[in-house]
């Protein structure tokens, strides 16, 4: 077990986020989650078997907004909690007891979409005319009306919630949980290992042998669980597919795109463009990578380190906060509000503790702030991290006071997209605070480091990956821990071609992910840095109006879907231009490094 890490109750209290701006109190929550429950019992009687008429559609429906905004406060208060530390058994039961109230909740209520679909299209017309607030939820029932099944078994299946989304929870213990890291040695000395220890630190790491010996540590440690995490995968992809199929979808892929309101050829073509047109690109930047570290050879675990290590300067919390505060202050003042509000009023857990979350995370429960989730190691990377998460934070902020809470589910596809802007707008500012070519080539490729390798090639070589195993699936298969290993293999190999040594270790991050099991989820960040990365050389060629434009998406929420989202900002997703313009755009960045480091 790795000793670096303290418990949870030993870190200090600014370093950690504030719940009770949810809740002062786990009694006001139970005070919230009882008042839910009546209000579940006075619906039922009140509108089941009475949904007949406009007035009483939009009356049934006002009453579940409020159901909605106060299980969205309860469950978020129970689940953030764990996400913190996963050791917490008080936590962890909590959150257990109101995951099966709001089932049990959701079950009982299920009869509301079912019997709103089984009124004619006329009268549902009628019920949006005279509300505003629930003319969109109207107008996505219209829409789902061929997949809804009979309302016992869709009483069933939310009933059955928990149980459907158990694997997501399952994989999680085991890698949050479960998972204890030996030390492991390099050039004669011993380093401890952890979960983010590894992928917040040694992923980075100058030292040759301490990074890929972490990496082959790391990879030993998660390959013991391969069969069960591949058994829960499985789980995961084969209740999709059943759900599918009862729902008449044609594949697994038109079920999951359904929701996000995206087309195959929209996704589709967001994996193969990337994949043939950007893999040359970033195969001449591990080549540069290896030349500048005259590397014995170019392995999957050397494609994390900096172009120029030394100059990675270390931050603290609050220098990151001027960084942060100047960088996207081209937003607006209410938006540097945001962010001076989010720091003074701890909205972010920065800590490094036992049973953490790895990675980061934005969650904004609805008529309240954000809250983040990071593990802060001074690199420059955690600012630009944070810049991201502020980006969600933002934009639920301004959806979220724009909007119904029934607006405010933003389409996947899309959602990435204020997060990447942040980040790009946070490099955009570096560039013109220094004119030294060294601080420059260190910001350009801060950029492909950070943002764009993790967005364009992480999750994209994922999404690929996962397409793979959809198809499987969708043909009546089903898969195991060598069929997945070599999947992320062979996805891995053709993107990085004979440049980069992909080893067995390199295949096994298909267990790294808990994207998987949120539907088509990893090939949205791509999706989003493109329509970031055309906003955002908007905003430096037109100014104010088009950071304006930007405002009109981050504010419309859910009423539009991607292509009209998009169309707010001045982007046209329906063709090819964008995602190959951001390509080029990435090549020529990776030009710029290259002559600068030639220089």
């Amino acid at each position: 077990m790795n000793q670096d890490l303290k418990s949870r109750k030993d870190i200090p209290v600014e370093l950690t986020w504030d719940l009770s701006l949810i809740y002062a109190s786990e009694d006001e929550m139970r005070q919230d989650a009882e008042k839910v429950k009546h209000i579940c019992e006075r619906m039922v009687k009140e509108y089941k078997g009475k949904l007949d008429t406009a007035e009483r559609i939009n009356a049934c429906l006002d009453d579940f907004r409020e159901v909605d905004r106060l299980l969205t406060l309860v469950v978020h208060y129970c689940d953030l909690a764990v996400s913190v530390d996963y050791y917490d058994t008080h936590n962890q039961e909590r959150n257990e007891e109101i995951g099966s109230m709001t089932a049990e909740i959701l079950s009982r209520l299920s009869f509301i979409d079912n019997e709103i679909a089984e009124q004619d299209d006329a009268v549902i017309q009628e019920a949006m005319a005279l509300s505003a607030e629930n003319k969109h939820y109207l107008q996505n029932i219209l829409r789902t009306k061929p997949h809804l099944l009979h309302p016992d078994t869709e009483r069933a299946l939310a009933a059955l919630s928990r149980t459907i989304h158990a694997p997501y929870q399952i994989y999680n213990m085991a890698k949050l949980a479960d998972m204890k890291f030996d030390s492991f040695m390099a050039d004669g000395k011993e380093y401890p290992l952890g979960y983010s220890l590894f992928e917040d630190n040694y992923m980075y790491e100058e030292n040759t042998e301490v990074r890929r010996n972490a990496f082959a540590a790391f990879s030993a440690k998660i390959r013991e669980y391969e069969n069960v995490t591949a058994a829960v995968y499985n789980t995961q992809v084969q209740t999709e597919k059943t759900l599918a199929t009862l729902r008449g979808f044609d594949s697994v892929f038109d079920s999951l795109l359904f929701g996000q309101k995206v087309t195959r050829e929209l996704y589709d073509r967001q994996i193969d463009l990337i994949t043939e047109k950007l893999a040359p690109h970033m195969r001449r930047y591990a080549r540069l990578l290896k030349k500048i570290h005259k590397l014995d050879r170019m392995t999957f675990a050397d494609l994390k380190i900096a172009v120029d290590p030394e100059y990675d300067p270390k931050v603290t919390i609050e220098e990151s906060r001027e960084y942060v505060e100047k960088g996207l202050s081209i937003l607006g003042e209410d938006y540097v509000k945001m962010i001076q509000e989010a720091y003074r009023g701890r909205w972010v857990d920065f800590a490094q503790n036992q049973g953490k979350s790895t990675g980061g995370f934005c969650a904004s429960p609805y008529g309240k702030n954000s809250f983040i989730l990071l593990s802060w190691n001074e690199r420059m990377s955690n600012v630009f991290t944070l810049a991201h998460e502020l980006g969600h934070a933002g934009h639920f902020r301004s959806c979220n006071s724009s909007q119904s809470i029934f607006d405010t589910n933003v389409s996947s596809y899309i959602v990435e997209a204020p997060s990447t802007m942040n980040e790009l707008l946070m490099a955009h500012y570096l560039l013109k605070t220094n004119p030294d070519p060294r601080f420059r080539r260190w910001v350009l490729s801060s950029m492909i480091s950070n943002t764009y390798y993790h967005n364009f090639v992480t999750h994209l070589m994922e999404a690929a990956y996962q397409r793979e195993v959809y198809k499987i699936v969708d043909a009546g298969g089903s898969v195991n821990a060598e069929t997945l290993t070599r999947l992320m293999k062979e996805t891995l190999q053709a993107f990085w071609g004979a440049d980069v040594e992909i080893s067995d270790d390199a295949a096994h991050t298909w267990m790294r992910q808990p994207h998987y099991y949120m539907g088509l989820y990893s090939y949205t960040y791509s999706a989003g840095l493109t329509v970031a990365t055309q906003a955002c050389r908007r905003i430096e060629k037109e100014g104010q109006c088009a950071v304006d434009d930007w405002k009109k998406l981050l504010a419309a929420g859910g009423t539009l879907d991607p292509v009209g989202l998009a169309k707010l900002a001045g982007i046209d997703i329906t063709t090819d231009t964008p995602l190959l313009d951001t390509i080029a755009y990435i090549g020529e960045i990776i030009d710029e490094i290259e002559a600068l480091t030639d220089m």
